[in-house]
């Protein structure tokens, strides 16, 4: 019985609002407006948030831990060279990639000098050349003005290929007998690392801002062949790159816990590093002070269409009073009464929020796009779940706060007085 005529009062709610089409409609576009517009300041905030984020990590090491020997210790402000330092292999790295199993890039870097000549009898030149394994493309994400970065197979099978920087290149290209040749023309050739040929695998491209530096890239296998003898064994270095800023504190941890479990006390060997979250975190609050600023201002837009609801229920409620008094003479309670109305006051806001929900998405993509346009950053609208909550719990508080009022004020009429009003 009470669910009967609960189903009766949600469909006398129902009808009631298609009876007056066109004041449904007016009163629906308040809500429309107000939450179309906090459903384009979310969606324009969400992508602005996620380009920053993207800026963030492929501008700093934000994502990056870093382990390296401690090779010296300052004693009076001097440097005083350390023995007996971890020496990473890349069985170590596996072993850590294993360890962590999460997805995380591992890599590893040995840094050394070398001279490096175009052919035999050719002036060398004195280069910085790092030693990596493939993994490392994601970690220094370079360009190439030529050819390519390093392969696995080539990582396995100890292949003497080496990636010169353009400045390198192009000194290389001067002191030959095609002086003026431009510096991509190296590539596929073979150049000379001490008395050891390594064939050309890529160049890359001219970086604005650095003077270019004489530099080179060749794998982790072949880094004896590839840099100057040395005294003491050379400090490599394992690098770890977490996929989520917000994981690197986790990885950090396991990271650690693998230092433990092979160096015991390793506080003393080795330094583990990772940047501060810092610049993240102030992006996000800026971001979201800018949502919390410009939601504010668009859910007075949305006040004003609740108001308009309020409006539209109280001059229902004259137009139906004697309906009113008839359903409670024949046994509606004040409950009934009270969701006709709730009834009616959501289903404006529902509707209201669906369609401002896809107004607000066109607007969103419209203005990341002339921003596009005008700026050159790719910034694109996001639609996120959180953000279709906003606009379902929009529609539900707006219809609860502004029909309470009138539903309440229609429950409690009289029966008699409600039958006898003209």
């Amino acid at each position: 019985m009470l669910r009967s005529i609960a189903a009766s009062s949600l469909r006398v709610g129902l009808q009631a609002l298609r009876a007056n089409p066109l004041r449904t409609i007016l009163s629906t576009l308040g809500v429309i407006m107000g939450v179309a517009s906090i459903v384009a300041v979310l969606s324009v905030g969400d992508g602005v948030e996620q380009y920053a984020r993207a800026q963030i990590e492929q501008t700093t090491d934000l994502q990056t831990i870093t382990l390296s020997p401690i090779t010296y210790t300052m004693m009076d402000h001097v440097r005083v060279p350390r023995s007996g330092y971890p020496v990473f292999t890349t069985a170590d790295a596996e072993a850590l990639r294993t360890t962590l199993d999460s997805g995380a890039v591992v890599s590893i870097f040995a840094t050394g000098p070398a001279l490096i000549s175009r052919s035999p009898g050719a002036p060398p030149h004195a280069a910085v050349v790092t030693a990596t394994v493939p993994e490392a493309a994601e970690r220094l994400r370079l360009s190439f003005a030529a050819g390519r970065f390093l392969n696995g197979v080539e990582e396995r099978t100890h292949a003497s290929v080496i990636i010169l920087s353009h400045g390198l290149a192009a000194a290389l290209v001067a002191s030959g007998a095609h002086a003026g040749t431009p510096a991509t023309a190296l590539l596929g050739d073979t150049i000379l690392i001490g008395p050891h040929p390594f064939r050309v695998i890529g160049i890359t491209a001219p970086e604005p801002g650095d003077r270019d530096q004489l530099r080179a890239i060749v794998p982790f296998s072949v880094a004896a062949d590839a840099m100057l003898p040395s005294d003491d064994a050379r400090a490599t270095m394992i690098m770890v790159r977490a996929n989520r800023a917000e994981e690197v504190a986790a990885i950090r941890a396991r990271t650690e816990h693998w230092l433990t479990s092979r160096y015991g006390a390793w506080n003393a060997r080795v330094r583990v590093q990772s940047q501060s979250k810092s610049l993240l975190a102030q992006a996000r609050k800026a971001i979201l002070i800018f949502k919390l600023t410009m939601g504010s201002f668009a859910g007075i837009s949305l006040i004003v269409g609740g108001i308009g609801i309020m409006n539209v229920l109280l001059a229902s409620i004259l137009e139906r009073t004697r309906e009113i008094g008839v359903r409670k003479a024949i046994g509606a309670r004040q409950r009934d009464i009270l969701v006709q109305f709730l009834t009616e006051s959501v289903a404006i806001s529902g509707v209201g929020s669906l369609f401002g929900a896809a107004l607000g998405l066109a607007g969103a993509f419209a203005v990341t796009a002339l921003m596009r346009a005008r700026t050159q950053a790719i910034i694109f609208a996001a639609f996120t779940w959180p953000t279709l909550g906003v606009a379902a719990a929009t529609a539900l508080i707006t219809g609860i706060a502004f029909g309470l009022y009138p539903a309440l004020r229609a429950a409690r009429l009289s029966p008699i007085d409600a039958i006898r009003h003209e």
